[in-house]
């Protein structure tokens, strides 16, 4: 992983040109993209694309400076549009981005960067090719408990047997991707994030308990380099909201929840190692049993998003290659790819490898048939 430019300590100087920002896509997410870009003093909003009339009409209301298009060939031609947020639906990512970065513009691209790693590859190619920044928003790698946890994870003290993650809630129902593509990509990024590394394979069922046409609830486990396990629930069906990760040591259990303000980050002082020694006779081992203290350490208060918008100015500015950048989101989409071929495969333990041939959506016959294979 690269070392970044945290996490917008410094305001820009008073002499530095802000960097004129567009945003295609005004949903709930592209809001608070043109909120946050017209509050920092690095940036500009300078026009907002959306296809709907009473979406244009909150944007024309709450910034009233801001020029407004149904039509990306509008930001495209645009002099003072140097980066570009793109928060459309998953499966049109890389069709815009790739406009965009063939204009030669900067851009941040909501999670999953595409719907195949082959669409990422390419994105990739294109913005180096093109000296352009392609950033993708995983924002919980900017949320400043998930670094604390790192912190921890990182120290020298135990090694990480396996972590888990539950995302859950009611809803919302995506129409363009399943729960495992809408949720599950948080918890894969930051797993990556805190391990430095990604699996190298993958376990997963899903189910349709609405009736839904796609997957609203999965189960995935991951096998991580040094027999690291890592357990992701998402639902879009449960009641019981939650957005909680948990790193278990060998001399410490590591707790992130970001639903609550208080105690964020929980470090349990307890854990359990062998002892490297012969064993006292056949099967019989001896164990070190560690019961230590809990620990709330202090997070500095701090929107994520905010963080990742300034780190994506930053990139802009400087041309160093952002934390999570088309490297992390291919990699992310990888995983994705082979969860659909497990969940294709009833669960069967399958690689993950560069499958740049296989959908988001499908797994067609031929390659179904690998499940017998394997």
């Amino acid at each position: 992983m690269s070392t970044v430019f945290l996490l917008g300590e410094k305001e820009n100087s008073p002499n530095t040109r802000p960097i004129g920002i567009a945003v295609i896509g005004c949903g709930y997410w592209g809001m608070n993209y043109v909120r946050i870009f017209n509050e920092l003093t690095e940036s500009r909003v300078v026009a907002v694309c959306e296809q709907s009339p009473s979406r244009l009409k909150e944007v024309a209301r709450r910034f009233p400076n801001v020029s407004l298009t149904t039509q990306i060939d509008d930001l495209i031609t645009q002099s003072d549009v140097q980066g570009v947020v793109v928060c459309t639906e998953a499966t049109s990512h890389f069709h815009v981005t790739r406009r965009l970065l063939l204009a030669g513009k900067h851009v941040l691209v909501e999670k999953p960067l595409t719907t195949t790693s082959a669409h990422a590859e390419k994105l990739m190619e294109l913005a180096d090719l093109r000296s352009a920044t392609l950033m993708v928003g995983h924002t919980f790698i900017f949320n400043a408990g998930v670094r604390k946890v790192k912190e921890y994870v990182k120290q020298d003290t135990g090694r990480v047997y396996y972590l888990y993650a539950r995302r859950t809630n009611l809803g919302p129902i995506r129409r363009d991707v399943n729960a495992l593509w809408d949720l599950a990509p948080h918890d894969i990024a930051i797993f990556n994030y805190l391990l430095d590394a990604a699996p190298e394979w993958v376990s997963a069922v899903g189910g349709k308990v609405l009736g839904n046409s796609r997957d609203d609830v999965g189960f995935v486990s991951l096998g991580y380099p040094d027999n690291i396990l890592g357990h992701v629930h998402v639902s879009w069906a449960d009641p019981d909201k939650a957005r909680e990760i948990v790193v278990v040591k060998s001399d410490r259990r590591i707790l992130f929840n970001d639903l609550n303000g208080v105690e964020q980050v929980r470090v349990f002082e307890k854990g359990v190692s062998p002892v490297e020694e012969e064993p006292l006779n056949y099967g019989e081992f001896r164990f070190q049993i560690r019961d230590g203290d809990i620990i709330s350490p202090r997070i500095e208060p701090a929107e994520p998003l905010k963080n990742q918008c300034r780190h994506f100015l930053e990139c802009i500015r400087t041309g160093r290659r952002p934390l999570s950048s088309g490297v992390e989101g291919r990699d992310v989409v990888r995983v994705l790819e082979a969860i659909n071929r497990s969940i294709e495969c009833k669960g069967l333990q399958v690689p993950v490898e560069d499958k740049t041939d296989y959908v988001h959506a499908n797994v067609d016959a031929s390659k179904a048939s690998e499940c017998s294979l394997r």
